[in-house]
């Protein structure tokens, strides 16, 4: 069980906007370019200013990105939008942006960078099972525990954390440590997926 298990909810929730993105013009490609440019800035900005009490923004923007995520998938499906630059845009657009928003821990004192690296290393390897996982099986995979919404729900609530109580910043070390562990079980998860797959 996965925060993935949920999209059909979440994406019902969004799709009167979606509506009217799509009634002003609005492409899903424009919105993926959008969320990668904003997720870039947004994180250049934490790491310039290094300060933790900006991270009280990092929940609100990763909920912000996935609403973002959903409306462009739900652009290019319903309204007709699907194309092999949007496909590549979405993948390429994840990792940058994970990586930028995730990399800005490294950033904070009392935080051990290399374990941050480490972290966002595996979440580009959890993706790229996923898509290996298509190639092959002709399925995305999204199995988890740890996929892109469970890592933005694990990331935006460190930074409300260390926002509110800078004194428990450890505390970012012991979740980035579980949550490796967490990246190696499903990338594991999702090859033993493709090879049970009576279609790989």
């Amino acid at each position: 069980m996965t925060l993935y298990d949920i999209k059909p909810q979440f994406q019902t929730m969004l799709r009167p906007l979606a509506r009217f993105m799509y009634s002003q013009g609005v492409t899903a490609n424009q919105v993926t370019i959008f969320t990668i440019a904003a997720s870039v800035i947004f994180s250049l900005i934490l790491i310039f200013f290094s300060e933790t009490a900006l991270f009280v923004l990092m929940p609100v923007f990763l909920f912000i990105r996935m609403a973002l995520n959903a409306i462009d998938g739900m652009l290019a499906r319903e309204f007709n939008q699907k194309s092999q630059t949007g496909a590549i845009l979405n993948e390429t657009g994840d990792i940058i942006a994970d990586a930028a928003l995730y990399l800005t821990f490294a950033f904070l004192s009392g935080v051990w960078p290399w374990l941050i690296f480490l972290v966002v290393l595996l979440s580009w390897l959890t993706e790229f099972c996923g898509v290996v996982a298509q190639t092959l099986t002709g399925v995305r995979n999204y199995h988890g525990p740890m996929g892109k919404s469970d890592r933005a729900l694990v990331m935006g609530g460190l930074g409300g954390l260390i926002a509110f109580c800078p004194q428990y910043i450890s505390i970012v070390n012991i979740v980035s440590g579980l949550s490796f562990i967490l990246l190696i079980w499903t990338c594991i998860n999702r090859c033993r997926n493709i090879s049970e797959s009576p279609n790989a």
